[in-house]
């Protein structure tokens, strides 16, 4: 587990960046905290650094949002895909709009309000847990299987 205090929104592209390095191959992020906390806004950060161009915006009535960014290995264009799951019910709902398929894809997915698709959930996804703290800054834990078993 890895904590990152966030005290300006102008801190993000850089904890943005770090993140990713952190999570090195993974490309599953799911992303957990209350109603404001800064989880769409995060995301932005992320596919800014990840070279998307698009506008990044929160997929709530959507579900799912697609962008595209180049591949710097390749310079192959690289779908993103951003997920916001606050308005499913159960598994059955997330299962109806194809999430295996994201989940199964090799692309970049940044999920929010996951908790319904836990079950699906592979050990090597990365946790980012977001808390706003007092002065409106955020805390933002970085958790994953693998970071927990290398931990003494």
């Amino acid at each position: 587990m890895q904590a990152f205090i966030v005290k300006e929104k102008s801190e993000l592209p850089a904890t943005a960046a770090t993140l990713l390095q952190i999570a090195g191959k993974r490309r599953k992020f799911v992303l957990y905290g209350d109603l404001g906390a800064g989880k769409t806004t995060l995301v932005q950060s992320l596919c800014a650094v990840l070279g998307v161009r698009d506008t990044v915006a929160s997929p709530t009535f959507s579900l799912v949002n697609e962008y595209r960014c180049t591949d710097p290995a390749d310079q192959s264009v690289q779908p993103v895909y951003h997920l916001d799951l606050y308005r499913l019910k159960d598994l059955d709902e997330a299962l109806a709009i194809g999430i295996e398929e994201y989940l199964d894809s090799p692309a970049y997915c940044f999920i929010e309000w996951p908790q319904v698709i836990e079950p699906l959930l592979d050990s090597d996804v990365v946790e980012l847990h977001l808390e706003v703290l007092p002065g409106d800054s955020r805390k933002i834990l970085f958790l994953s299987e693998s970071d927990s078993s290398t931990q003494p």
